[in-house]
C-alpha cells in the first residue's frame, strides 16, 4: 500500500504552518499524483463520502481530519528591530568607547558583569563623564574620593578602592581612563559594604544569606543623582544597625589615640549608690568627673542637695563603667569602685581590630535595616532575641548545633507555628528498622505509628509531651531544613555551653516566644491548645529571622562583649579579610563539614551499620541516666557500631534533618 504524494505534501505543509505554501504545493502535487486527493488508496476501496468545506476556510483539503489551517493575518509582522550602538561623535566620549574597549581591567576585583553594568551605563548617559569636568573632578567626585580614603572607618580596607590620579591637564584617554576607574572604585566599595568581599561558600557551606548586592545602575544612579552628598549616599551601603555601628564606634575607639590615664579616686566604704540616694561619697564624685557641686535647679524645683545622686552623676558614671568595660548602668556597685581606685589605668576599648572587623563583616550578612519587627538567634550565644516596633519584646536561651553538625547561617521568614507537631524518623535512621518493619503488619510500633503509603515505610511519632518537637515548631521554609522548636528535656538549658542539637535551635519556654510572635494567640491560650490535635497557626504578616554568628558584639547595656569561636569561622574569615591572625594551624583544625543531605538520601555507612536486629523498645524518660539524657530521649533505639559508642548509650535522629558525624563520639548525639 503506498502513501500519497499528497499527503506528505500536507504534513510538510502543515508542519511549516504556511497556508500559501501548502496550496501552492498541493496544486503541484496534484499535477504529478494520478489519484486526487481523497481518493481511495487502492481502487477496490469504496471512495469515502464527500466532506462538507466549512464556511470561510480553504477549498483544499490536508487529508487530516483534525487540520484547521489559521486565518492568514491581516498585518504582516512586523520585521524586527536592530538597535545600533551609539557612536560618539565628540573625541572624549570616542576615548571612553575605547577605554571600554580595552581589555586591561579598571580594577582587579572587578567582575566582568560589573563591568558590563558600567559599559550600559556609560552607553545611556552619552559616554559622558560621570566625574570629571572641565578636566577637573566634580563636587560628587570629591565626596565620593572622601568616602573611599575613609573606608578603614567601616573595617573595609581603602586600598582596594584607588583613586585614579588626574594631571592639571589631562587628555581626553587619561579623562576617560581616570573616571570610569573612579566608577569602578565606587561600585566595588558598595559591593563590599553589602558583604561581597568574602566567597561566602569558601569559609562554610552552611553560610547562606541571600546578600542584597547592587548593581552598577542602581550605584551609579544613586550616585549621580546625590551630587554633592554622593560620598554620604555612597556610605549609606554600609549596615545602619545598632549592632554594626557600635563596633565601628569601639573600632575607632581603638585605633584613636590612647586617652589620657584616668586619676584614681579611692572612695570610704558604704552602700551601692542609684539615682535618687543621698551619700556622703557623692561630692567626691562629682569632683572626680568635673560636675556640678549640686543638683542645678529647674522651674519646678529648686538646687538639690549636694550629697544627691541625681541623673547627672548616674550618666557620668555609666560613661565610666562602659569604659571599663562594665555593664553602663549607673549604679555605684563594688565593680566601679574598684575601677575607680585603679590608678592610671587608661579606659580605652578593648577588642583587636581584626576582632571587631570580623564581626562587622558579618553584620553584612543581614539586611542593611533589619526592621522594626524581628528574630535574631546568636548562635555562639546561644540565646534568641525577639523584637517587635524596634523593642527587644523577648530574649531565651536556645541549643543550637555541635560543632560537627553546625547550625546554618542565613535569614529566613517566618510563616507559621504548629501546635503539638508529629515527628517523622529520617530515613537514615529508619533505614536500619526496615527489615523489622517490613513483615510488620501492626499499626504502632514501640509508641510509633506504622505509616504505609505507595509501598513505602516510615515511623511516625504523634504528638505528645515526649515528641522529639515538644509541644510547638516555628517554620521558616529554608534550603537548610531547620526550624525553632520545643524539646521535651528542658534540663540541658542549664547547661553553659548548649551546643547538643544537629542543626535545628530548640527554644527554652517557646510558648513565651509563641506570645511574642503571634499576635492574636497568648500563652495561656496557646497552651489550651496542648493535647488536642495537631494544628498549624499562621502569623498574620511573615516575620524575619535571623541565624546569626558573632562572637563579640556589645550589649544592650554598652558593654563589649566576646564569646568563644564555636564553629572555628574566626580564623578563615580573618585569612580572607587579610587580617593578622588567619593563617596556619587555626584553619587546618576546622571541624570536617559534612554535606547536609535530603531526607531520601541515606548514607550507605549506616545502611550495614546494625550487626544486628533486635526489637526496639522506646526508654522511659526515668530510664535515661544522667549521663545520657538527650533532647529526644524517646525516639526509637538505632543500632551502630560497637566500636563507636562502648556506652551502649543509644543515638538519636534529628527532627527534619540527619548528618551521621564520625565514630567515635564523646558525647551523645542530641
Amino acid at each position: 500500500m503506498r502513501v500519497p504524494r499528497s499527503s506528505l505534501v500536507a504534513l510538510a505543509a502543515l508542519m511549516t504552518g504556511t497556508l500559501a505554501s501548502a496550496g501552492a504545493l498541493s496544486a503541484e502535487m496534484a499535477a504529478l499524483d494520478p489519484a486526487p486527493l481523497g481518493a481511495p488508496m487502492n481502487p477496490t476501496d469504496p471512495a469515502p463520502p464527500p466532506q462538507p468545506v466549512p464556511a470561510g476556510s480553504d477549498p483544499v483539503s490536508t487529508g487530516l481530519p483534525d487540520y484547521k489551517p489559521e486565518a492568514p493575518s491581516a498585518e504582516p509582522a512586523p520585521a524586527p528591530v536592530v538597535t545600533t550602538p551609539v557612536v560618539p561623535t565628540d573625541p572624549l566620549g570616542a576615548a571612553i568607547v575605547s577605554r571600554l574597549a580595552d581589555t586591561a581591567p579598571l580594577l582587579p576585583r572587578l567582575t566582568s558583569k560589573e563591568r558590563d553594568g558600567i559599559r550600559a551605563f556609560y552607553e545611556a548617559h552619552a559616554y559622558k563623564p560621570l566625574w570629571i569636568a572641565d578636566g577637573a573632578w566634580t563636587e560628587g567626585a570629591k565626596s565620593v574620593s572622601a568616602r573611599l580614603a575613609a573606608a578603614g572607618e567601616d573595617g573595609l580596607d581603602a586600598r582596594a578602592y584607588t583613586i585614579p590620579n588626574l594631571a592639571e591637564k589631562p587628555d581626553d584617554k587619561a579623562v576617560a581612563d581616570a573616571d570610569l576607574r573612579f566608577s569602578a572604585a565606587a561600585l566595588l566599595y558598595a559591593r563590599d559594604a553589602r558583604g561581597g568581599r568574602i566567597n561566602l561558600a569558601s569559609i562554610s557551606r552552611l553560610i547562606t544569606p541571600q546578600l542584597d548586592l547592587p548593581n552598577a545602575d542602581a550605584v551609579l544612579s544613586k550616585l549621580t543623582d546625590a551630587g554633592s552628598k554622593a560620598g554620604d549616599a555612597l556610605q549609606s551601603y554600609n549596615p545602619s544597625t545598632t549592632g554594626y555601628q557600635a563596633l565601628k564606634a569601639r573600632l575607632a575607639s581603638s585605633r584613636g589615640p590612647a586617652p589620657a590615664a584616668v586619676k584614681p579616686l579611692r572612695l570610704p566604704p558604704g552602700p551601692a549608690l542609684r539615682v535618687g540616694m543621698r551619700d556622703a561619697r557623692v561630692p567626691l564624685l562629682r569632683a572626680h568627673f568635673g560636675l556640678e557641686t549640686r543638683p542645678v535647679g529647674t522651674l519646678d524645683r529648686g538646687p538639690g542637695e549636694p550629697e544627691e545622686y541625681d541623673a547627672t552623676v548616674a550618666d557620668a558614671m555609666a560613661k565610666f563603667q562602659r569604659g571599663r568595660g562594665l555593664p553602663g548602668n549607673g549604679v555605684l556597685n563594688v565593680q566601679t569602685v574598684l575601677a575607680l581606685a585603679d590608678a592610671g589605668r587608661p579606659a580605652r576599648a578593648s577588642g583587636s581590630e581584626a576582632e571587631l572587623i570580623v564581626n562587622m563583616e558579618r553584620w553584612r550578612w543581614l539586611p542593611g535595616d533589619l526592621g522594626s519587627d524581628y528574630i535574631l538567634v546568636n548562635i555562639p550565644e546561644y540565646r534568641l532575641r525577639a523584637y517587635r516596633g524596634g523593642s527587644l519584646r523577648d530574649e531565651a536561651r536556645v541549643i543550637v548545633g555541635k560543632p560537627e553538625s553546625r547550625t546554618p547561617l542565613f535569614s529566613g521568614l517566618m510563616e507559621y507555628a504548629v501546635v503539638n507537631p508529629s515527628w517523622y524518623v529520617p530515613p537514615s535512621i529508619l533505614k536500619t528498622m526496615a527489615p523489622k518493619l517490613a513483615g510488620y503488619s501492626g499499626k504502632t510500633w514501640g509508641g510509633y505509628e506504622v505509616v504505609r503509603h505507595s509501598g513505602h515505610v516510615s515511623l511516625r511519632q504523634p504528638p505528645g509531651e515526649r515528641n522529639a518537637l515538644g509541644f510547638i515548631k516555628f517554620m521558616f521554609p529554608n534550603q537548610h531544613a531547620v526550624y525553632l522548636h520545643d524539646t521535651p528535656n528542658r534540663s540541658l538549658f542549664s547547661a553553659a555551653k548548649r551546643d547538643f542539637s544537629h542543626g535545628c535551635v530548640r527554644v527554652d519556654d517557646p510558648f513565651r516566644l509563641a506570645d511574642a510572635v503571634l499576635p492574636d494567640w497568648s500563652e495561656a491560650r496557646l497552651k489550651k491548645l496542648i493535647g488536642k490535635g495537631e494544628r498549624t497557626l499562621r502569623l498574620p504578616a511573615k516575620l524575619p529571622v535571623h541565624l546569626a554568628y558573632f562572637t563579640a558584639y556589645v550589649d544592650d547595656g554598652g558593654t563589649f562583649r566576646t564569646l568563644p569561636d564555636l564553629y572555628g569561622y574566626d580564623a578563615p574569615m580573618r585569612a580572607a579579610l587579610g587580617l593578622p591572625g588567619g593563617g596556619g594551624p587555626a584553619i587546618a583544625k576546622l571541624p570536617e563539614e559534612k554535606a547536609r543531605r535530603k531526607p531520601e538520601a541515606v548514607p550507605v555507612a549506616h545502611a550495614h551499620a546494625a550487626p544486628r536486629r533486635e526489637a526496639v523498645r522506646p526508654r522511659r524518660y526515668s530510664d535515661v541516666q544522667p549521663s545520657d539524657r538527650y533532647d529526644e530521649y524517646d525516639s526509637p533505639r538505632r543500632p551502630v557500631r560497637r566500636a563507636a559508642r562502648v556506652d551502649g548509650a543509644p543515638e538519636y535522629g534529628e527532627p527534619g534533618l540527619w548528618t551521621p558525624a564520625p565514630a567515635p563520639v564523646s558525647r551523645g548525639w542530641w
